[in-house]
């Protein structure tokens, strides 16, 4: 211990109550344990701190991704896409039907997905080819475009009695609440994924938002458009996005037989 601290920190025990159980047996020795920062500056005269000698801090709660393996969630293929819609036609789904299609369609952030209204994709008693809405992360606007397949289903979904007088094309069945609440998609496209037999951990709302993006790069090769799409300010973002620097190695790879 510094010999310029000793009677700063022998000063300090006399008026510090050191709590034992959290301390280490240093501490204990120079009775420095429960002060302060700016206790430590009154009574050495200004003397910053030491880092080692700082409180640490302990979380209030466990961090949601302790113990688990986070990174980049899977696009869906496009056999995974038509074998949850056909589960959804048959199980006589309207609603999960067109936020589906709709997911896949509009490439939207969670977020702006269950905060679309129905006056952003409906219009003059049709839905709309084309909509835009800006993004709650950014704050500009993206373009999508509805396809046949998902205008036939969001027309079946809006004119359902269940519609009637809403305002949020996704209402929620919880009182107070005005529309689907990021969780709940997350638990929807959860079960989507169950259904098929996949790892629900290697899925999410963000492999509603990749699904379409990667077929378009996989068959055009073109990050302009999909940045675009995706609503990206910065290229490198949808690089990173789409992993487009590991597969593309791995392409060129696979190609070369020695």
């Amino acid at each position: 211990f510094p010999e310029s601290l000793q009677l700063p920190c022998l000063a300090a025990v006399r008026r510090l109550s050191a709590r034992r159980s959290h301390a280490r047996p240093e501490m204990w020795h120079y009775g420095i344990v429960g002060m302060t920062e700016e206790g430590w500056a009154r009574w050495t005269g200004g003397i910053l701190m030491p880092n080692d000698l700082l409180p640490a801090l302990r979380p209030a709660r466990v961090a949601w991704n302790k113990g688990r393996l986070i990174g980049q969630k899977r696009p869906l293929l496009p056999r995974h896409v038509w074998s949850i819609r056909v589960r959804l036609e048959m199980a006589d789904n309207p609603r999960d039907l067109a936020l589906f299609n709709m997911a896949v369609d509009s490439k939207l952030r969670g977020c702006d997905l269950v905060a679309l209204r129905v006056r952003d994709v409906f219009a003059a008693g049709r839905v709309k080819e084309r909509a835009s809405m800006i993004q709650s992360k950014t704050g500009k606007p993206v373009s999508f475009e509805i396809t046949e397949t998902t205008r036939l289903s969001l027309e079946r979904w809006i004119r359902d009695p269940e519609m009637i007088g809403l305002d949020f094309l996704w209402p929620s069945r919880i009182h107070g609440s005005p529309h689907l609440s990021t969780r709940q998609y997350a638990r929807i496209v959860r079960g989507w994924v169950m259904s098929l037999g996949l790892e629900p951990s290697a899925y999410g709302t963000h492999s509603m938002r990749r699904t379409k993006v990667a077929q378009i790069y996989k068959k055009t090769g073109n990050l302009r458009a999909v940045q675009l799409l995706l609503g990206h300010t910065k290229m490198d973002s949808t690089v990173r996005y789409l992993g487009v620097d590991i597969e593309d190695a791995l392409s060129l790879s696979e190609g070369i037989d020695l």
